[in-house]
């Protein structure tokens, strides 16, 4: 019989069979990819999202970094003071940072994991580790009453409980720095900036409560 002719050497795989694999291939590797930029993005968003987003308190205290114009307007108020500083919502620890470079005791109070341990990073890169320390803590669950110095970036609905309660704890030569949103029954002894960027302060002289001044103490006490 005739013997059937081998395939020659060099032959090409059918075209059909080269453009299934070839497919295949691009399936795999389209698989890879989304399977690589669903994984990065997963982990960005683990290291990111308690950056943006609020951190679980009694109050909703979303992190806001404090702008240059408040870092500086907090240190014109603590000029001439001394004594141990608390930072009531720390965020990334710039205000304590910078309260450290001014030779303050300074502490961080912030719910948030993840900020504590990059304001702590930030702490040890600026070389004030010794003056600044973070913790990791519900301001509701702190006695403040060492601190003669306390700075809080609040928000309107927690300011009333804050106010009663540093009322209670902070002793009457503290002095109380309230940035972005005063204090809804305090009258201040000190304000300074403008817009976002203000900052009040308010000296524990005497007992404070729900009282008002008249004007004319509020002018003796800021002159």
């Amino acid at each position: 019989g005739v013997m059937s002719a081998a395939p020659a050497a060099g032959s090409h795989v059918p075209s059909s069979q080269a453009s299934s694999e070839d497919s295949s291939k691009r399936r795999r590797w389209g698989l890879c990819m989304a399977g690589g930029i669903g994984g990065t993005l997963v982990a960005l968003y683990a290291v990111a999202t308690p950056f943006v987003a609020p951190a679980l308190r009694k109050v909703c205290l979303p992190f806001v970094p404090a702008t240059t114009a408040q870092v500086e307007n907090v240190l014109k108020m603590l000029r001439g003071r001394s004594g141990p500083l608390a930072d009531i919502g720390s965020g990334d620890g710039r205000i304590v940072i910078a309260a450290a470079k001014r030779g303050f005791e300074a502490a961080g109070y912030e719910l948030n994991p993840w900020l504590v341990w990059y304001s702590r990073y930030r702490a040890w890169r600026d070389g004030v580790h010794h003056n600044a320390t973070f913790y990791i803590s519900d301001l509701w669950k702190v006695s403040f009453s060492r601190y003669t110095n306390v700075v809080i970036f609040g928000v309107p609905q927690m300011m009333p409980q804050l106010e009663k309660k540093l009322k209670e704890e902070l002793a009457s030569n503290a002095r109380i720095i309230a940035c972005r949103f005063p204090f809804p029954c305090w009258i201040p002894d000190h304000t300074t900036g403008e817009g976002i960027d203000t900052v009040w302060a308010y000296d524990l002289k005497h007992p404070r409560g729900s009282e008002t001044r008249s004007l004319e103490m509020t002018q003796q006490a800021e002159s």
